[in-house]
């Protein structure tokens, strides 16, 4: 039995359902940040996987997997910064606490 293309697109459903389940219903921040960065990973291996897969040498799988990976890391970045500045003011990294939208 040989790996398809069908085992990569499940294994990145499964990684992208673990991913949304943990976004929508932990209340930790770091948390949906992780279950944001699982997401991100199953967009890659889909692409990754689609690259592999063509009968065309295209590379555009391959940029646009570059490009996610881009914007992944300004995320985190952006999110953490996020993070901080909100554990510093309110010593709280709970999502459900945080109101500062709100007049």
């Amino acid at each position: 039995m040989s790996i398809g293309l069908e085992h990569y697109l499940l294994l990145s459903a499964l990684l992208f359902t673990i991913g949304l389940v943990g976004a929508l219903s932990k209340r930790n921040a770091i948390v949906v940040l992780m279950s944001i960065e699982i997401m991100l990973n199953a967009v890659n291996l889909t692409l990754v996987a689609f690259y592999r897969y063509q009968t065309l040498l295209q590379i555009t799988g391959l940029v646009f997997a570059l490009f996610v990976m881009l914007v992944a890391a300004a995320e985190v970045a952006l999110g953490l910064a996020i993070i901080f500045s909100l554990y510093r003011s309110r010593e709280t990294v709970d999502v459900a606490q945080v109101d500062l939208m709100k007049w």
